[in-house]
């Protein structure tokens, strides 16, 4: 048996009923994008999505002819929040029922343990995007070695730093960010990420974030993976997604540091002749972080054009008895003033899907379908150890 979700991150498809009240109210990723980037996405309309743009106003291409066993719906997430452990998470069957804690600016108590733990000195310690803190505190990081602290409108403290150990070093970013989650976690502050950005350059003309970003996530409850997990199933995390549930629930993870290396990865995967039973989740992040925070239609139109002449490469190798579950976690509309994500509902396009996909039920409608895609292998009890049986 075998299963794989992937995550376009950021990929949504507008009609949130609460996006106003996240300051979202009009936003749509898919629906801005195919009006004015002239998108066309053949093998995704293959599996519906034209079908789903069009009943949502969108003036979407006329559909192809759609796959035998496709469908094509939308879910519109539940819990509180626009971020991207909110959404992942509620796709394993976690409902938030209040959101992560967001900052202007961490207080000093927090920053001073930090500081005190890891014996560094921080710059910065306010909300801006990446681009632009290296624009204002690149050089004085780069001169003086101190690594730069900042947040979003996102749940997330984030802490950027060269990667030339002789200005401070990759291995001892990710060492910062290791402690810093620590500390968050026994302050008992609900931030949802603590993410690494390293880059290189040596002027505000040349800085750059590499694809060496680390995200240390809170640890998550229970949830599908670990139901799978604990049923036998291999459950193998390709890009952010070990980050993401902070490994648990998984077998094996892979990190990846494109959308290309992701798409490779996964086929490698899913070629793979494994033993038993398999979930591959996946997510491809460029989507979000290089284009839809840079507000980059063009780049973001190019890389969906991207996954989709990947996807009929991939399509074919979907067999009658494999499922296919392609979605988002949020939307990053960039269109949309500012540069953070915006609050929308998010495609459901299925192959093989083991019972209809429900249109606008909410993300845990993932989880649910994995279970009854699973659900022949862990009734047998195949995979399980004995005393679960």
């Amino acid at each position: 048996m075998r299963a794989l979700v992937i995550v376009l991150d950021s990929v949504g498809c507008g009609g949130a009923a609460d996006a106003a009240l996240y300051g979202d109210y009009g936003a749509n990723t898919l629906g801005h994008l195919f009006e004015r980037e002239q998108l066309e996405l053949p093998h995704l309309a293959s599996l519906g999505l034209y079908d789903l743009l069009r009943a949502r106003g969108v003036n979407a291409p006329l559909t192809p002819m759609m796959r035998s066993g496709a469908a094509a719906n939308y879910m519109a997430e539940k819990s509180v929040g626009k971020d991207t452990t909110t959404g992942h998470w509620e796709m394993s069957g976690i409902i938030l029922d209040r959101p992560f804690e967001t900052f202007d600016a961490f207080s000093q108590s927090l920053v001073g343990e930090i500081e005190s733990r890891s014996n560094v000195s921080f710059i910065g310690n306010l909300a801006a995007s990446g681009t632009e803190i290296l624009a204002r505190l690149g050089v004085q990081h780069v001169a003086s070695g101190r690594p730069i602290l900042y947040t979003s409108a996102d749940s997330v403290l984030q802490i950027a730093a060269h990667e030339d150990p002789t200005i401070f070093g990759l291995q001892r970013l990710l060492e910062l960010c290791q402690i810093a989650r620590q500390v968050l976690d026994e302050q008992k502050i609900l931030v949802g990420r603590v993410i690494a950005r390293p880059f290189v350059g040596d002027n505000p003309d040349n800085f750059q974030r590499t694809g060496n970003r680390r995200d240390f996530s809170l640890t998550p409850p229970d949830n599908v993976l670990v139901e799978m997990q604990r049923s036998g199933i291999n459950v193998i995390g390709v890009g952010k997604i070990s980050d993401i549930f902070a490994g648990k629930g998984l077998t094996e993870s892979h990190s990846t540091k494109s959308n290309a290396e992701g798409m490779t990865k996964i086929a490698a995967l899913w070629n793979r002749s494994d033993p038993g039973a398999q979930f591959i989740f996946a997510n491809l992040v460029d989507f979000d972080s290089l284009y839809g925070h840079r507000r980059n239609p063009r780049g973001y139109a190019q890389a969906l054009r991207e996954f989709d002449d990947w996807l009929g490469r991939f399509l074919p190798l979907v067999e009658p008895g494999d499922f296919l579950c392609i979605t988002a976690d949020h939307g990053n509309d960039p269109y949309h003033r500012g540069t953070d994500h915006t609050r929308e509902q998010v495609p459901l396009l299925t192959l093989n899907s083991p019972v209809p996909p429900w249109s606008g039920d909410d993300f845990t409608e993932v989880a649910q379908l994995l279970r009854h895609y699973f659900s022949s292998w862990t009734r047998s009890g195949r995979g399980l150890p004995d005393h679960v049986k």
